[in-house]
């Protein structure tokens, strides 16, 4: 594998008091959040009243049968659905409080994406779909996009593979395209929706290594909605969902 990034198996752990202090800013704040689905004869709820915080530098994972709110939730997280009720911080500052505009460019710079399904596009070349994004990025020029386009995807071991199609990739060299187009846009956060359910465990390794790597040598802080609880065991917290509640 080309240049991608090394890890160990074991939970980080903070070495500096200003590690210690980093690791301990909020950085997502959810308050009492519900979500109801309603139609004129079934009222649905998603959740009920969560109550968490993500940390700075954290990588949590959130675990759950199908169907009991974890995509919701992430999805609330990601500024992608707004909740019934309750509130979002994100830095301490209330979602509510921000302008459509504000709340675009924090999607756009402060949070990246990655799904399970991967969302590239089979017309494009690997470095157009990473490259994509940064399109609507403002002050973004073409040089830079290409730049940073090219410097994700050697960071993901995919420096060699840039001028393919998502067609002649294996699935786990897919979902890291996919990963290297959220890390181009720089995010402090990564919000990862089953980014290894399409995967078999070779691959489901490989990716979550590279997710570990991240965490531990960027710093970024990660949520990651997962089947898997040998990987969820891995990150260094683990959140039980059931029926739309926390449960552990």
């Amino acid at each position: 594998m080309e240049n991608i990034l090394t890890q160990t198996t074991a939970r980080p752990q903070a070495t500096t008091e200003a590690a210690r202090a980093a690791a301990s800013q909020p950085v997502i704040q959810l308050r009492d959040i519900e979500k109801v689905y309603q139609t004129k004869t079934i009222e649905t709820v998603a959740l009920n009243r969560v109550n968490l915080t993500i940390n700075k530098g954290e990588f949590v994972s959130i675990m759950g049968p199908s169907g009991c709110g974890k995509s919701t939730l992430l999805s609330i997280m990601g500024l992608l659905d707004e909740p019934t009720g309750g509130t979002i911080a994100l830095d301490g500052r209330p979602v509510q409080s921000y302008s459509d505009k504000e709340l675009a460019s924090l999607r756009n710079h402060k949070i990246g994406f990655v799904f399970q399904s991967y969302h590239l596009i089979n017309d494009l070349s690997v470095l157009d779909n990473v490259e994509l994004p940064l399109l609507y990025r403002p002050g973004v020029g073409g040089k830079e996009r290409r730049e940073r386009a090219y410097a994700a995807l050697e960071k993901v071991g995919l420096g060699a593979r840039t001028n393919h199609f998502p067609s002649q990739l294996s699935g786990g060299q897919r979902q890291r395209v996919a990963i290297a187009r959220a890390l181009a846009g720089r995010p402090e956060i990564i919000l990862a929706d089953e980014p290894t359910g399409n995967l078999d465990s070779v691959m489901g390794e490989e990716i979550m290594d590279l997710l570990l790597g991240l965490n531990r040598q960027e710093g970024t802080t990660i949520v990651m909605v997962t089947h898997d609880e040998q990987q969820a065991l891995k990150t260094q917290r683990l959140i039980r969902f059931f029926d739309g509640s926390q449960v552990s």
